[in-house]
């Protein structure tokens, strides 16, 4: 997979691109919200689709799929996966 390890945005990775969160850039209580859904360093992640507009954009998490704005997505670093290591 062409980028595989390298650090990005949650909010740059395509449908079907599969990373790990490496940190949030996040504060108040939107970083409480997202911790809360499972989103922390280590956890796997699976993009699945944007909105028509481009935004939201669909991921899965643990299991579940949720929807996140660009501008929150933006502020969560991952790396992203090659093939080998996906564990989604």
């Amino acid at each position: 997979m062409k980028g595989a390890g390298k650090i990005d945005p949650l909010a740059d990775l395509s449908p079907g691109s599969v990373c790990q969160i490496v940190s949030l850039e996040l504060s108040g209580l939107l970083r409480r919200r997202i911790l809360d859904m499972g989103i922390v360093p280590g956890t796997i992640i699976r993009c699945i689709r944007r909105g028509p507009s481009g935004d939201p954009t669909a991921y899965l998490v643990r299991e579940t799929l949720i929807a996140l704005r660009n501008e929150d997505a933006t502020q969560i670093l991952v790396k992203r996966l090659s093939n080998g290591e996906e564990n989604v």
